[in-house]
């Protein structure tokens, strides 16, 4: 075991706090100079092993807070030593060394927890670069004496997402086990579904919180405006270029690039594209000046690009530099469980926006929104909710309320055909005539427990509508 320890020297401010980082390779030669290429950094203690069992054993005596972990090694390879790493601290952040990338292994790697991954042979500068980016993430985001195993007082997904579902809670831990320590992050969903919700609640549970979140539009920039707009451009570059101009991935330093319809970029970008996530580094348009970038990446789409890359109609290399970790979001027909959630939700929000006093639904609105396939997902809930709220007379909103094509449950969309699908009425007078059965056939009594007025009720029971079968 080599151990190598720096004093702070007399430039370096004392208030820095100590960053341990182990260093884990079975080559000594690599070992060695990934030793000394970190230990430039003020205030950090490097030690180094070059035996998997042995590292494990560290982790509890030098407690790191960042790992340089080489993926290949006999006996305990680096894929169950990151294991380990994150069993013993989810919070640890892993670099992962490889001299044989496989893109199975890194993506494997990432998903479990590591953050980021370097191809032998590396350049020293590049290793040194993600070090200190790591280092100054740990300093301004965890002082010093900071427990990183006490999260019971950190916010969670569902502060800025909705849902209770099994599939939204499957997405709420996965978003805790990866926004310690991604790079580049996947997130696909069908359109509607809050991908760029998803998005910002990823960078609001990062590291880099406090820096900026920075959105992309991809499917809207001109194809010949990409380079400047993305990567900036100087003075002279081109007509109407009048001064300097920082583009995206400068705006984004310190936090968060949010590229969305990914999959509508047209393949001559992609390239450019692709070159600035690996080297972490842009050139202004007209500028030969090479500016390294500290910025996460989250990209999203509607759309399947692994199909998209075996049809050549997307660079793989691209594809699997986003998908290193990927983020499924549930449409809205896989969570029915969230429908109540998401309702009083959009109901409270928009009585607020149009200064009403709405306090819910009634229950055939329940029904109507239980019964639609919403191929539009939460944003169709949620316009049909707005719409609802906008031109409700009263204390609740009915289903009068909503847009007609919602209320006639029109179209292919439905959860069942309309030959097979009660209508609404139908699914009114069963819930009454249930409702007044077990209320001994007290109608004031049923009215109050089906939160309709009496009126109402009676109204219901003498349009007894007529009931189909599935043969009529």
């Amino acid at each position: 075991m080599l151990v190598y320890s720096p004093e702070m020297d007399s430039k370096s401010s004392p208030m820095l706090q100590l960053i341990n980082i182990l260093v884990v390779d079975d080559n000594p030669g690599v070992a060695a100079l990934v030793q000394e290429a970190i230990s430039a950094a003020p205030a950090v203690n490097v030690q180094v092993s070059h035996d998997a069992v042995e590292a494990e054993k560290m982790l509890h005596e030098i407690s790191p807070e960042i790992v340089v972990l080489d993926l290949i090694m006999p006996g305990l390879t680096g894929m169950e030593l990151l294991d380990k790493i994150i069993q013993w601290n989810p919070a640890t952040s892993v670099v992962l060394l490889t001299g044989e990338y496989r893109v199975d292994y890194a993506v494997a790697a990432l998903q479990k927890g590591a953050c980021d991954y370097l191809t032998k042979p590396f350049e020293v500068e590049t290793l040194q670069l993600r070090i200190n980016t790591l280092i100054d993430e740990i300093r301004h985001h965890q002082p010093s004496g900071a427990n990183p195993e006490d999260e019971s007082g950190s916010d969670g997904p569902e502060k800025w997402m909705i849902g209770k579902s099994p599939a939204m809670v499957a997405v709420f831990d996965r978003m805790r086990q990866i926004a310690p320590h991604f790079r580049s992050v996947l997130i696909h969903a069908e359109t509607g579904t809050g991908k760029e919700l998803a998005a910002r609640a990823l960078h609001r549970l990062s590291p880099v919180s406090q820096g900026p979140f920075v959105v992309c539009n991809c499917a809207a920039i001109v194809e010949t405006l990409f380079e400047s707009q993305l990567f900036g451009y100087v003075k002279g570059a081109f007509t109407g270029a009048q001064k300097d101009h920082a583009g995206l991935f400068e705006e984004a330093e310190g936090g968060t690039l949010f590229l969305d319809e990914i999959g509508e970029l047209p393949l001559p970008l992609q390239g450019k594209l692709l070159r600035a996530l690996q080297e972490r580094a842009i050139q202004r348009v007209g500028s030969h000046v090479v500016r390294h970038v500290n910025v996460r990446i989250i990209a999203a789409t509607n759309r399947d690009l692994a199909a998209m890359a075996a049809a050549n109609q997307f660079r793989e290399d691209l594809y699997y530099r986003l998908a290193m970790v990927k983020i499924q979001l549930p449409k809205l027909a896989d969570r029915r469980g969230d429908l109540p959630l998401l309702e009083r939700h959009f109901i409270q929000k928009y009585s607020e926006q149009f200064g009403k006093n709405i306090t819910g639904s009634t229950r055939r609105v329940k029904v109507l929104l239980e019964r639609h396939d919403w191929p539009g997902n939460v944003r169709e809930l949620e316009n049909a909710i707005a719409h609802a709220c906008m031109v409700a007379g009263g204390e609740k909103i009915d289903v009068q309320d909503f847009p007609e094509d919602l209320r006639n449950d029109s179209g292919r969309h439905a959860v069942r055909s309309r030959e097979l699908a009660p209508t609404i009425a139908e699914m009114e007078y069963r819930q009454a005539t249930m409702i007044l059965q077990q209320c001994d056939g007290n109608k004031q009594q049923a009215a109050q427990r089906l939160g309709i007025s009496r009126n109402t009720l009676y109204r219901i029971l003498k349009e007894r509508p007529m009931t189909r079968s599935a043969t009529a």
